[in-house]
């Protein structure tokens, strides 16, 4: 799929820090705190949300009232007068809501649409599924978040298997996985440097969490990155026996939000922070592996994505993908074929961790932001998804 007309405003999209797994946003209603960082963001922007004609909102974890989803999130943020869908894909979220959002536009429905991606892995819902035909009518109980990482009801195993499936079938070794760890530990400090100038381009913060009116957390940055070295990933053992994939070589589930504005060209203009940056949505992929090997499928949608775009990697100013494991990288690179020195600049999820939903439209942020400081160029989001599943997108940055 190929866009024509979908553009995002240079400015338009923001994200919360992610916060670690039982950590400082554990307790904060997803809907709810979307709306409260999504609001402040707006104002920040000198934007009001009755600028908008149509809303996205993209989460995967249920929430108390989520039956209300995008309509409820609109009255939250002060635009009651527009709705639209909940859209849930697992890691694939952001980037559904996003095509969702561009063909909205390409098509005349919507001129301004508000995508907005929210979700909380902690303290995630326990589901009882009554059976009253069952022995003494005892139903089924599910932990929503932890059942999920660990089954895939149709592979029949967990995310992590696919990712040692994937490193054998392709010989990716420990020691690949631990030195791109280690690098995209060193890429992620590049967003820290000069206090935090990169991160403070896009990234809502300090956060103040409050139990009723006192204030018992102040989040500044991502909360939960692991300080990383070569002896410490070394010193790590796999979490599977006999395999190769350690705690230090994925990701960890994180919770926050991220928010991001899908217009027509005049109307991303007039809402951009810099009218002489433009931001233009190209193409969509995606790909199915075969089954158990969820992290083999970034390459065929990249592939895809590149190929509606008329692109050739070489093109490529920067690349960012939704790493749950080092291995899909490392394949991905290889394949692909692509420069090391373009990819993840910034960080990645595999160190700031994976709140589902909103961890694609923070990376399509970063890669934003970093074709903008290279003066523009031609950009590439890939991910893969829960059930050997991936999504890419494509995007050009020009400026002056």
């Amino acid at each position: 799929m190929r866009f024509e007309k979908a553009y995002i405003p240079y400015g338009g999209y923001w994200s919360s820090p992610f916060a670690k797994w039982q950590g400082s946003f554990s307790s904060l209603h997803a809907i709810e705190f979307a709306a409260e960082v999504s609001t402040r963001a707006l104002k920040e922007r000198g934007i009001s949300p009755e600028v908008f004609d149509g809303l996205c909102l993209g989460m995967t974890i249920p929430q108390p009232h989520c039956f209300y989803g995008a309509p409820w999130l609109a009255g939250l943020l002060g635009a009651p007068g527009i709705s639209g869908p909940t859209i849930a894909q697992a890691c694939a979220t952001s980037a559904r809501a996003m095509v969702w959002a561009a063909q909205e536009v390409c098509d005349g429905t919507h001129r301004n649409v508000l995508v907005v991606t929210a979700d909380r892995c902690s303290n995630g819902p326990h589901l009882y599924y009554p059976a009253p035909d069952a022995p003494g009518g005892t139903g089924k109980a599910e932990n929503w978040v932890l059942d999920n990482f660990g089954f895939d009801p149709y592979a029949k195993n967990a995310m992590i298997q696919t990712a040692e499936n994937v490193a054998k079938e392709e010989g990716v070794t420990r020691e690949e996985q631990d030195a791109l760890a280690l690098l995209r530990y060193e890429q992620y400090a590049k967003s820290l440097a000069d206090g935090r100038a990169f991160q403070k381009r896009f990234m809502v913060s300090p956060i103040d969490v409050k139990k009723g009116k006192k204030v018992v957390a102040s989040v500044e940055t991502d909360e939960g990155v692991f300080p990383t070295t070569a002896e410490g990933l070394a010193a790590l053992k796999p979490v599977l026996p006999g395999g190769s994939v350690t705690f230090g070589a994925q990701t960890f589930p994180a919770d926050g939000n991220a928010g991001l504005i899908v217009a027509s060209a005049d109307k991303a203009k007039e809402l951009s922070k810099d009218k002489n940056v433009t931001v233009k949505l190209v193409a969509f992929g995606q790909a199915r592996a075969k089954k158990g090997f969820m992290a083999a499928a970034v390459s065929p949608a990249s592939e895809q994505a590149l190929e509606r775009s008329g692109w050739k990697v070489s093109d490529l100013g920067a690349v960012k993908t939704h790493n749950p494991f080092a291995v899909n990288d490392v394949v991905m690179i290889k394949k692909l074929g692509f420069d090391p020195k373009i990819v993840n600049n910034y960080g990645s999820s595999i160190i700031y961790g994976h709140p589902q939903g909103p961890t694609g439209m923070r990376i399509v942020i970063e890669l934003i932001e970093e074709l903008a400081l290279r003066g523009g160029g031609r950009g590439l989001f890939a991910g893969c998804a829960a059930g050997d599943t991936a999504f890419a997108l494509t995007l050009e940055v020009k400026a002056g």
